[in-house]
């Protein structure tokens, strides 16, 4: 490039030389043509004067031009020095490649090779010169046969050379005419040329040969081996129908030596003639003939002559071949015709015992039936056994609460002493029946299933502090001290079935124990809590401590006072909630029961302290009691009178609504029992005397239906819940909660 740059330069200055010296020659003959016609010699001299001016500076602009001239001339030499040494020295550097090396210009045209390149084709070495087309010297190696590819298809071979070297993306090997293989390798240089390396890999393919032939030996040798380890007669055939390879069972089966099969079975003709003599039933066309290529596998069976069977299978090879193999399949076939008449000797049997298992299902499903009946009517008599207890327990607490009334009613009044021991006994007997119904009721609708456990979070605190006061008077009659922690730990239960676990622990202790104390508590252990009552009683010996929850079970049965359902019930609550309920006990040292049950998300939380309000007592209030019943009603005003309130009385809604409205007027709280006469409700009663009153006065609705779904509906609303037979000490803490401040 510098070269090319320095002539362009002197050419330019040699321009710029020669216009000068016309311009100089111009002046020169226009200063001699000026002469004043006048013959004004004083203008002449100024013309000369500027004349000569310009042809100085004209002249020294003429020196300089031909001094760069002179230097750009010597650069052009150096430059044209250094091309020619460095064209020398890559003619050196390629001719001391082993590969072939050849350059093409953008025109396709030989701009540089070495004599590697030329020996490759010494046929026209002296024909491939700078500047020949690359088209020229391909057609050149056609015509002179010197590769493989020329000798065949010369034409063909030259134009997919020059296709080839005209893409020049990648490489390709020629098979030259004297045995070499060459790799040619062309890449386009950044000017539009090709650039080509040509690699002698005679060597590497005579290795890849020998490889190639010892893999095909080795596998030659895995597909003898092959063979010989299968039980079958294998014989292959190439394409021309000549003999390739064999096992040794075919061998036995033709009855040859190795040596024989060379000669006796050497192609597909002669195996068949063979069979002809050794082997006949076999040698048809459909069984050993030969198949086309491409042809599916065929398999054939003949018998021969000496009771044998032999299966022959077929199978056209890729490229034109064929195998066969021969099997011997008598003791085959001998098995299969075996095994079919045990088939069919099982099938036989099959079918009888299918017969006697179609009788004996028709029998079990006739059995299913009849116990699906009986279950049926279980689960009727069953129901109808909870629907009878639910109803008769309202007629049978009805008169027991009237007992329970009466009987409160005289306990209040001063009567003599053999009076009043009469009194604490038919009370002590109430108690008893009612604890009796109780118990059995809720046996029953645990084992029907009637009660629905309602999961929530429960406070531990609120159902201790019920407990308590539910209980101190008990436990102080019997000379007891009851502990109750004041705990405000919160867990997941059933709140009423928990309180009824609880009740039942607490009415045990204070009944066996005789002198000490009572205690309940309540610990967290993990993410459970441990709900215990322990006792000061006689204790209970480790071989009851399983019998005690069964229904009726009593270890001192006319001792103690009691009916033995207490822990059953507590047994079948537990099992309902999925707490797990556990005693420890010994002769002597006490006993305590405990509920374990799951700790709620908040765990501890605080519990709202009573108001003062609670702890007051009723004082002088006006009770309105409704019932469908006179003893009832009798009951309730002897009760609530002995406490100092006001009672009116009212036999069913309709009568309340007939009460002097000045009467009325003074109601504080009403009492009036569900099921009233003609199928009226107390729920709905009170709502129309709450609007015959005109205003919100509390109501206490008394039933003896203990299903917790009718008491949720009845809190939901509004209205506060007594169970018969009511308690006076419940009842008289409801009506100071409901009369206070």
């Amino acid at each position: 490039m510098p070269a090319v740059i320095d002539r362009e330069r002197a050419a330019e200055l040699e321009a710029q030389v020669a216009k000068l010296t016309r311009i100089n020659a111009s002046l020169m003959s226009r200063v001699e043509r000026s002469t004043d016609l006048q013959g004004n010699a004083f203008s002449v001299f100024e013309t000369a004067i500027a004349l000569e001016g310009k042809v100085q500076e004209r002249t020294a602009d003429l020196e300089r031009a031909l001094d760069e001239l002179a230097a750009s001339n010597a650069a052009l030499g150096h430059a044209r020095d250094g091309a020619d040494a460095a064209r020398q020295r890559l003619s050196d550097a390629i001719e001391t490649l082993n590969e072939g090396f050849a350059i093409f210009d953008a025109d396709d045209r030989l701009v540089l090779c070495n004599q590697t390149y030329l020996s490759l084709w010494p046929n026209i070495a002296d024909q491939i010169v700078p500047g020949a087309r690359f088209s020229d010297i391909a057609g050149k190696i056609g015509e002179s046969r010197a590769s493989l590819g020329a000798m065949i298809a010369p034409d063909r071979w030259v134009s997919e050379r020059v296709a080839l070297h005209q893409i020049a993306e990648g490489g390709h090997v020629i098979a030259l005419a004297d045995g070499r293989w060459i790799q040619v390798n062309e890449r386009r240089t950044s000017e539009g040329g090709v650039v080509g390396v040509y690699t002698d890999i005679t060597d590497i393919k005579a290795e890849d040969a020998r490889n190639r032939a010892r893999e095909l030996a080795e596998r030659a040798l895995v597909l003898q081996g092959t063979l010989d380890a299968m039980p079958q007669g294998v014989c292959l055939f190439d394409s021309n129908r000549a003999l390739l390879a064999w096992n040794d069972p075919l061998l036995a089966l033709l009855k040859l030596t190795p040596a024989e099969a060379r000669r006796e079975i050497a192609t597909h003709a002669a195996l068949i003639d063979w069979c002809k003599r050794v082997m006949p039933r076999t040698d048809a066309v459909d069984t050993i003939g030969w198949l086309a290529d491409g042809a599916g596998e065929d398999v054939a069976i003949r018998k021969l002559a000496d009771g044998r069977s032999l299966e022959v299978r077929r199978q056209a090879v890729p490229g034109g071949g064929m195998v066969i193999g021969f099997d011997d399949v008598s003791d085959r076939l001998r098995a299969a015709e075996a095994l079919r008449m045990t088939n069919e000797t099982l099938e036989r049997r099959v079918d009888e015992r299918t017969a006697e298992l179609q009788q004996q299902v028709s029998e079990r499903v006739a059995a299913e039936g009849a116990m699906r009946e009986a279950k049926t009517a279980a689960e009727q008599a069953n129901l109808s056994k909870t629907r009878f207890l639910a109803a008769a327990s309202h007629d049978l607490l009805q008169p027991l609460n009237a007992a329970r009334l009466f009987v409160s009613a005289l306990q209040e009044r001063r009567v003599a002493g053999a009076s009043r021991d009469l009194i604490c006994q038919t009370a002590s007997a109430l108690d008893s029946i009612e604890n009796l119904l109780e118990a059995l009721l809720e046996i029953s609708k645990l084992d029907a299933g009637a009660i629905t456990p309602e999961i929530m979070d429960v406070p531990l605190g609120e159902v201790f502090h019920a407990l308590q006061a539910e209980y101190q008077m008990l436990a102080e009659q019997s000379g007891l001290t009851l502990l109750v922690d004041a705990t405000d730990i919160w867990v997941r239960s059933d709140p009423r079935l928990l309180r009824r676990i609880c009740q039942n622990f607490l009415s045990n202790a204070l009944r066996y124990t005789k002198a000490g104390q009572v205690a309940m508590t309540a610990r967290c252990v993990g993410g459970q809590v441990r709900i215990a009552v322990t006792d000061t009683g006689p204790g209970i010996d480790a071989a009851h401590h399983a019998v005690i929850f069964d229904e009726f079970h009593r270890l001192d049965a006319g001792v103690t006072p009691g009916i033995g359902l207490g822990l059953a019930i507590v047994q079948r609550a537990a099992r309902m909630l999925g707490h797990r309920v556990d005693v420890a006990s010994a002769l002597g040292d006490g006993a305590t029961f405990a509920v374990t049950v799951p700790l709620a998300a908040l765990g501890v939380r605080g519990t709202a302290t009573r108001s003062a309000a609670e702890r007051r007592g009723i004082g002088a209030r006006a009770i309105l009691v409704v019932d469908n019943e006179q003893t009832i009603l009798d009951g309730m005003e002897a009760l609530l009178g002995g406490w100092g309130c006001r009672v009116l009385t009212a036999l069913g809604g309709p009568a309340a609504r007939e009460i002097p409205a000045t009467d009325l007027a003074f109601v504080d709280i009403i009492l009036i029992d569900y099921h009233l006469a003609d199928g009226a409700l107390g729920d709905a009663e009170a709502a129309i005397l709450r609007q015959h009153l005109g205003r919100d006065v509390p109501v206490v609705i008394i039933t003896a239906d203990r299903m917790p779904v009718l008491r949720d509906d009845l809190s939901a609303r509004g209205f506060h819940v007594l169970q018969k037979p009511v308690k006076p000490a419940q009842l008289r803490a409801l009506l100071a909660s409901l009369t206070s401040g």
